[in-house]
């Protein structure tokens, strides 16, 4: 499936990476555009209406104000694959009447295929497409299909995370670095205690709770980590911070 890329940003160079094949890409800047295609082996094109005249499947991930504007040059598109915050399927159907349409949201990690890919379920369309469509986003990570209503709350809990947890691995090295480790041995044990962590909790089928409790001893140093964090309020700036992405939403 030949896929051409409609934006080559920060989140199309992750799909692209991820992916792990030639992509055909446009860009309202042509050297981020060429070096996307020179990155997969793949083409820049000047002309969007030739990507998507070219493509098996085009995948908007440009800004979202420049739908319309964007679809009468992609008019001819096979199919549409859309990643833009906030378009809904409704959105991309006007947009690209009589073409089937699909509205994913990726998650940055995506670029080394441990993302997660939610999908608004949406009718069904073309039985061997939708299929062969999924199974490209699905080779990202772990795709998740969701009612559309519940696309910005994903949204929230895994497009916006790999931020969150960014910031706590700097706040955790901060703090070890505060007490003497070498920044680099401190980066070294945070990350590597996230990656084995999530490992863990997958295998524990996602029992936060077990996992904490088999960690923690009575009266130990964890409960007193725990005992600060919780004071601190971890939980509820976690709330916090999808409550104001949502509110952004609306």
């Amino acid at each position: 499936m030949q896929v051409g890329l409609i934006g080559a940003g920060n989140m199309a160079r992750a799909l692209a990476r991820g992916w792990r094949r030639p992509v055909l890409c446009t860009d309202v800047l042509p050297e981020r555009a060429q070096a996307l295609a020179e990155e997969t082996g793949g083409h820049a094109l000047a002309d969007t209406a030739e990507l998507a005249r070219r493509a098996d499947v085009v995948v908007l991930c440009h800004k979202p104000a420049q739908l319309d504007a964007v679809a009468a040059e992609a008019s001819e598109a096979k199919a549409v694959a859309s990643i833009l915050g906030g378009v809904r399927l409704a959105e991309l159907r006007a947009a690209y009447p009589g073409r089937p349409v699909y509205r994913f949201l990726p998650s940055i990690p995506v670029e080394v295929r441990q993302g997660v890919v939610v999908q608004a379920i949406g009718p069904e369309q073309e039985p061997g497409l939708d299929v062969r469509v999924q199974d490209l986003f699905g080779d990202l990570g772990l795709l998740v299909r969701l009612d559309e209503s519940l696309v910005d709350v994903a949204m929230g809990l895994m497009s916006n995370a790999p931020a969150y947890v960014a910031l706590v691995a700097e706040a955790q090295i901060d703090a070890g670095v505060r007490h003497g480790l070498p920044a680099d041995r401190a980066a070294e044990l945070v990350v590597q205690t996230l990656t084995g962590t999530a490992e863990l909790l997958r295998r524990r089928g996602h029992d936060t709770l077990a996992v904490r409790r088999e960690v923690t001893s009575p009266g130990g140093s964890t409960a007193r980590g725990l005992d600060a964090l919780e004071r601190g309020g971890v939980r509820a700036a976690f709330s916090d911070a999808l409550d104001a992405v949502l509110e952004g939403r609306r």
